[in-house]
């Protein structure tokens, strides 16, 4: 699933390619993908695109449009969705369930872009709206951790809120929007934590050493990310990672330096974690499975 930093170079790379451009094409191939009705997506051609903007994981094109104002095309690409950009879009229409494409955009330079989406498991929303507030899952994210609203003092009282898993709290939408299960993978390597750790175990200093974790990986994978085009992403995020996607594994050490471990995973019904045991957890792996003894 493309978090942040992949969203925020999508973000940039569709703003270079789209702004001051005339939309001409809106088509829906999946239905499913098409989570409101009202404005139809049919409102959004002879607008000129104004911005590209991210909410968390979340990609919002804002346009001015003849009839209805600015109105914003905003979706989530969930686990399997992605953009596929073309300088010269096909002229042959989108055709529901002939392909993965679940959303045909096209503008007035021939150009344009598809969201597709793979596997039989249909997540990717894409909504039609005059303010991105309406749709429930970004009305309520939590805070941007590469804002100026994002301080330590914020962190700990996050992570004292509730007592939960410190993974957990980091996934958490509605608590910090934007980082996944890859990037806090990452995360907890570099501040040499277990997975599991309890947030209110979190003194002053371990919470001021996850906040600088959280600004430098993901800032880093930003950095990374910038410029690429959109084909190129999901390569140039798995070839950054550390930990995550790497069970087996040399681990590189939380600074950079190979501890002489391998990276371990915890399998989950539908997801897994990666983490180094001598990085993270005292050289003892964890328990895998969700129902055994996971040590903290």
């Amino acid at each position: 699933m493309p978090e942040l930093p992949e969203v925020e170079a999508l973000a940039q790379y569709l703003r270079g390619r789209t702004v001051g451009r005339t939309v001409t094409r809106v088509e829906v191939a999946a239905i499913s993908a098409l989570k409101t009705f009202r404005p139809a997506p049919t409102a959004l051609r002879g607008g000129t695109v104004l911005d590209v903007g991210r909410h968390g994981k979340w990609l919002d094109t804002v346009v001015e449009t003849p009839a209805d104002g600015v109105l914003h095309l905003v979706w989530h690409l969930s686990r399997a969705g992605w953009v596929r950009w073309y300088d010269a879009l096909t002229d042959r229409p989108a055709r529901p369930g002939k392909s993965p494409i679940a959303l045909r955009v096209g503008f007035d330079d021939g150009s344009g872009f598809d969201l597709t989406e793979a596997g039989t498991r249909k997540r990717l929303a894409v909504h039609v709206v005059a303010d991105p507030a309406e749709v429930p899952q970004i009305a309520t994210l939590g805070v941007e951790p590469l804002s100026d609203a994002f301080t330590p003092e914020r962190l700990g009282e996050l992570l004292a809120a509730r007592n939960q898993q410190v993974k957990g709290l980091l996934r958490d939408q509605g608590t910090i929007a934007g980082i996944g299960n890859a990037y806090s993978d990452e995360i907890l390597l570099v501040t040499r934590t277990s997975p599991f750790a309890p947030t209110r175990s979190y003194d002053d200093a371990r919470t001021q050493r996850l906040h600088e974790a959280i600004r430098t990986v993901l800032t880093e994978a930003v950095e990374a990310a910038s410029g690429k085009p959109a084909a190129d992403l999901k390569d140039a995020k798995r070839q950054g990672m550390r930990v995550h996607g790497r069970t087996g594994l040399p681990c590189p050490g939380w600074d950079g330096t190979p501890c002489g471990d391998t990276v371990h995973e915890v399998s989950f019904a539908d997801s897994s974690l990666q983490y180094c045991p001598t990085c993270q957890t005292g050289g003892k792996p964890l328990a895998d499975r969700r129902l055994s003894r996971l040590l903290r």
